[in-house]
């Protein structure tokens, strides 16, 4: 008999306009000078002036309630992002879980670019096969402001994001990470991967592959968006889903099957 499996039961997403009033507070400024002064960067004298920015504790806490009941505690929250926080001294990971039913273990996935989402999904099956988590959330999150000048062009968002992916146990064999590094090819592998899952499979890519149908303008929380669209359609159809990141940065191809 297959062992318990961690499957997303529930996605949601949304974006945003406006900005975090925490843009304003004067310790940003402190904290991104500290942080980047040993490699000669410039800040982005304009965006701290007028406060662009959010913070994620702010995106993201309304998804959770919405997509948590208070009888479903939850025993893990991952906060995987890209775009550093608005409140970047700040655990917005533990403020979040304080947003979620239950005392869940809480930390962030960051610096690994669209890699990290994998990786937290990743994490999240891997604590569940210690049999200390039952139900996990893993929350994607992104924001339009980088508060200094990096040394070359890199890919931000049109307008805050943050999506909710519950994981629950199931009595079957769940979702399956893979992320794989130095690829050659990787639209091959993800040929074969897609093969594997048969015709009818639906495929999302990021951005960073070919063919990728996921909105540019969301670089890192894109394709998760189309996945909470397009899963409930998927799941009543008995279709299987694989989800594709290439980040070309770091050189990991990482995939999501969804059976």
């Amino acid at each position: 008999m297959a062992a318990p499996g961690l499957r997303i039961t529930r996605a949601l997403a949304r974006r945003f306009d406006g900005r975090s009033e925490t843009s304003l507070d004067p310790d940003l400024r402190a904290f991104v000078s500290d942080l980047v002064r040993p490699y000669g960067l410039p800040l982005r004298e304009d965006l701290l002036r007028e406060g662009a920015g959010h913070s994620y504790r702010e995106l993201a806490a309304d998804l959770l309630h919405e997509a948590l009941a208070e009888d479903e505690p939850v025993d893990l929250l991952i906060l995987a992002f890209d775009t550093p926080d608005v409140r970047p001294g700040a655990p917005s990971s533990l403020a979040l879980s304080r947003s979620c039913p239950g005392t869940p273990l809480a930390f962030a996935v960051c610096d690994q670019g669209t890699a990290s989402a994998f990786t937290a999904l990743r994490l999240a099956a891997d604590y569940h096969r210690t049999g200390a988590c039952r139900r996990a959330v893993v929350v994607l999150a992104e924001q339009t402001a980088l508060h200094y000048r990096p040394p070359e062009p890199v890919r931000m968002p049109q307008r805050h994001a943050a999506v909710v992916l519950v994981c629950e146990e199931i009595g079957a064999p769940g979702m399956t990470i893979r992320q794989i590094s130095g690829v050659a090819d990787p639209e091959k592998e993800l040929r074969l991967q897609s093969e594997e899952l048969g015709a009818d499979a639906a495929v999302v890519l990021d951005p960073g592959l070919d063919g990728a149908a996921a909105p540019a303008a969301q670089p890192f929380t894109g394709p998760w968006a189309e996945l909470a669209d397009q899963l409930p359609a998927w799941r009543a159809r008995g279709r299987p889903a694989l989800v594709a990141g290439h980040d070309r940065r770091l050189g990991v191809l990482s995939t999501l099957t969804l059976p």
